[in-house]
């Protein structure tokens, strides 16, 4: 696992942005795994502004993201889809048709998903992490050999979600569809952005603490490949 720390979150974001050109820009149909919540936006403004100044092409690029809320319309505000469009592809040259955000609540709809990873192969797959070590919305707990499943959000999750929600959690949905553990492990690389003093415990049992599932980003090690990028503030308490 190599940790690359950055001053703050901007440095961050621009540090990730360089990894994830790299692959972009290595060969055509690029298969990119995409993320939500507040730690990538950085990063996908730093790709909108290098595609409108350097004429980056996403056309060929295709992606698939992590995961959804359970219940809520696509249309609606709070939904990941929605997200996805705002904060990204709206503003690149990417085929809508190339875009995948999964759907559903069934799991029948969570096979079909991960029928759909199957035929690909995820190049690059851009993760963040939750207080608790989740990825995605795999919480602690959940099986590493875990596919594409609905989970039962957490309390924790739940109330840190609110913010998206007018600071309601009875707004907050209470299930998730989200790509398993496994799922996850068979990308071929991984890139996780965090940043802030609230997420360096959980930085430093993903990096330094045993491999267990109480600490679901804790599997990482076992991965091959991947570049965790964060600011000083998450990197705290890290011993080296």
């Amino acid at each position: 696992m190599k940790v690359v720390v950055c001053k703050d979150y901007d440095e961050m974001s621009q540090k990730a942005f360089e990894v994830m050109k790299e692959v972009v820009t290595s060969k055509p149909g690029v298969v990119l795994g995409l993320a939500t919540g507040s730690s990538p936006v950085g990063l996908y403004k730093c790709m909108i502004k290098d595609h409108e100044e350097n004429g980056t092409s996403y056309k060929d690029v295709v992606t698939y993201n992590l995961d959804e809320y359970v219940g809520i319309d696509r249309s609606n505000p709070q939904s990941y889809y929605t997200f996805m469009k705002e904060n990204l592809f709206d503003h690149i040259d990417i085929d809508p048709n190339n875009t995948h955000v999964p759907y559903g609540s069934t799991k029948e709809d969570c096979e079909g998903y991960e029928k759909e990873l199957e035929k690909v192969s995820i190049d690059l797959q851009l993760l963040g992490i939750g207080r608790n070590g989740h990825i995605g919305f795999n919480e602690p707990g959940t099986p590493f050999d875990e596919m594409t499943h609905i989970v039962d959000l957490t309390q924790s999750t739940i109330e840190a979600n609110a913010r998206f929600f007018d600071n309601d959690m009875n707004k907050v949905p209470k299930q998730a569809i989200t790509m398993g553990i496994g799922t996850i492990m068979k990308s071929k690389k991984v890139l996780m952005v965090v940043s802030g003093p609230e997420k360096a415990e959980a930085v430093k049992a993903t990096v330094e603490g045993p491999v267990t599932t109480d600490m679901p980003a804790s599997v990482l090690q076992n991965h091959p490949d991947v570049t965790l990028v964060v600011d000083e503030a998450a990197a705290s308490l890290l011993s080296k």
